[in-house]
């Protein structure tokens, strides 16, 4: 089933891997295992299919977050992946936005982690850590709030709700 919906001019195969058209690596990828080709494909199409169940939308562009990977108007922007080698289970995801000003940057990286990190059974990670990619003007406070959602999901063994990051920690 197409799921794209749109010209090839606009976005590159569904089940690609288009180096130049992907974030590169930033700072929270390095030193570990960055999914590239097949896997980085494998493990997207399942980041569709829990974005779609999760109802994480980029409200600017009207679609499913993980389309952004595809989106040939921005290269450089969506998510890259890596198995983290450090610890077994554990996989980050590294959200570079399509510009360092984006406005929804915060929304969309706590939606990424929620969605993730709630369908667990999805995929074959016990935890997914996310961080918006450091071009953000805002990526460390951003990666602060991202950072305490996961200490809390670990903690309890739950994906904090909404006002997980207003209430007092557990």
């Amino acid at each position: 089933m197409k799921r794209l919906g749109a010209s090839s001019d606009t976005f590159d195969e569904e089940g690609s891997f288009v180096p130049e058209n992907v974030p590169e690596p930033d700072a929270f990828l390095d030193g570990h295992d960055v999914l590239t080709g097949e896997d980085h494909v494998d493990f997207h199409a399942t980041t569709w299919d829990v974005f779609e169940e999760r109802g994480v939308y980029d409200m600017t562009f009207g679609y499913n977050l993980a389309k952004l990977n595809l989106d040939t108007r921005h290269p450089g922007a969506g998510f890259r992946y890596a198995e983290d080698t450090d610890e077994d289970g554990v996989l980050r995801a590294e959200f570079t936005p399509t510009t360092e000003f984006c406005p929804a940057g915060n929304s969309l990286a706590i939606g990424a982690f929620r969605a993730w990190n709630g369908l667990a059974e999805r995929h074959d990670y016990d935890l997914v850590r996310v961080r918006v990619a450091e071009m953000h003007n805002e990526s460390e406070s951003l990666n602060d709030d991202l950072q305490r959602l996961e200490e809390i999901f670990e903690e309890t063994g739950e994906v904090p709700g909404p006002d997980a990051l207003t209430e007092e920690s557990p």
